[in-house]
């Protein structure tokens, strides 16, 4: 009897194993070289915080954004970029956040500055959105989301219902950015727009506890929406060393009541990486919008340094029930000894469900030598490969500003990473265009 029980077990173990590894689908990879898709010899430029999309209804032509208000297109599927300048009665101001619907409109999120003054009422009066119904050739002048000269408006991002094209934006407002005064707060705002972003909801918050406003782990920051298929949507942020996660079912009017902590994020989301101007490990929210085995499933990817500082880690956690119940944290990022691994961008790939990650990365590097590496799964999460996509390493400089994030877009089996690079000759910002069959 013992031994039907044990070879009964081996063989459950050997199946549980074999169907695993029916889910590890191997892809084949086509990959550019790397392609510098703008560059700026003086270091102090701030050309960095790339964003990009793919357009969803024509994908060779894909969209990027730079701070402070550069615009980078392509036609050609990457083969050729042309560089030109954001204009807006509110201003540029940095921080650019770059989606496209199925439609083909491409949305161009950014922060407002409307009398050039960062002394002005109006410095970070609101959230802009500027729309192209061109490819990124030409933009409406865009509309002002949850105005208030009183606050500080900061740290955007955008979501876009797979169906309707229904937009939801959610931020940080300050109620004075950098304040000490313990009366003085900071919050999460949600707003919506049913009309390809001509017209916006009257803001509201979403998160019940507020943070400070010193910009650091006790400030609610990197608010992320994402739509689901059905309409749901759902919003992460970081605060107070773990990762909050709120729920909306009904287009945005309720929320819950109560916070939900979802992850720790030991030492915070404001963390030191030697080298580097700034970082931060704040999460990022995406959900499986395919028809795949793994469809419906969400997923936040989030930076720290939880085994020290001196060793920065990606992690990605999911649910399968809506939020109901997560998955312990995964690391995702491969390495050897204690390195740093940080400002990390996650994109699920509406079409086939799988997930990719691009970070900065360090491992097996000394003397803060710096990589990008992409990390991708086929099988909801549960396994990672690794592919460098740096053509060689790079040093950060503690003096110079190199961005907030990098960022990546999916569609279709394209996938279009994005960064910021470092060398003698200044900043560049790059890509490497896969395709992945």
């Amino acid at each position: 009897m013992k031994i039907l029980k044990i070879t009964a077990l081996f063989l459950m173990v050997i199946s549980c194993k074999i169907t695993q590894k029916t889910f590890q689908k191997k892809v084949r990879i086509i990959q550019s070289k790397v392609i510098t898709i703008a560059h700026n010899p003086n270091p102090f430029s701030g050309l960095s915080e790339p964003s990009i999309c793919i357009n969803k209804k024509d994908t060779t032509n894909f969209v990027a954004g730079s701070i402070y208000d550069n615009v980078h297109i392509t036609l050609d599927g990457g083969k050729t970029w042309e560089t030109t300048h954001l204009t807006s009665k509110y201003g540029v101001f940095g921080d650019p956040c770059l989606a496209s619907d199925k439609f083909g409109h491409v949305y161009y999120l950014h922060l407002s500055n409307p009398d050039n003054d960062r002394n002005s009422e109006e410095f970070l009066s609101s959230i802009v959105i500027q729309t192209s119904t061109d490819k990124g050739q030409s933009w409406s002048d865009g509309t002002a989301i949850g105005y208030n000269k009183l606050h500080d408006q900061d740290k955007h991002w955008i979501a876009i219902h797979p169906k309707t094209g229904e937009l939801a934006v959610t931020w940080t407002e300050f109620d004075k950015y950098g304040s000490k005064n313990p009366n003085d707060h900071s919050r999460i705002l949600f707003s919506k727009s049913h009309d390809f972003g001509k017209t916006w909801s009257k803001p509201v918050k979403i998160n019940e506890i507020d943070g400070d406003c010193l910009d650091s782990d006790n400030t609610v920051e990197g608010a992320v929406p994402a739509f689901d298929n059905k309409g749901n949507i759902y919003v992460v942020w970081a605060y107070n060393n773990r990762i909050w996660f709120d729920k909306s079912t009904d287009d945005g009017q309720t929320w819950f009541k109560k916070d939900v902590i979802i992850a720790q994020q030991p030492q915070g989301w404001d963390y030191q990486i030697p080298g580097v101007f700034r970082a931060n490990g704040m999460p990022v929210l995406d959900i499986d919008n395919s028809k795949g085995p793994y469809a419906g499933t969400l997923y936040v990817n989030w930076s720290d340094q939880r085994h020290g500082t001196d060793n920065t880690d990606i992690f990605l956690i999911k649910s399968r029930d809506g939020g109901q119940t997560w998955s312990k944290p995964k690391k995702v990022n491969l390495e050897q000894g204690k390195s740093h691994q940080y400002l990390t961008w996650m994109k699920v790939d509406p079409a086939t469900g799988y997930i990719y990650i691009v970070y900065y990365d360090r491992n097996g590097l000394k003397n803060n030598q710096t990589k990008v590496s992409l990390a991708y799964s086929t099988d909801g999460g549960e396994h990672f490969k690794h592919i460098e996509l740096s053509e060689k390493p790079f040093t950060p400089q503690k003096m110079i500003f190199a961005g907030d994030y990098n960022n990546i877009d999916a569609f279709k089996g394209i996938v279009t990473p994005i960064w910021t690079e470092l060398s003698k000759l200044g900043l560049s910002i790059k890509t490497r265009i896969l395709h992945i069959k």
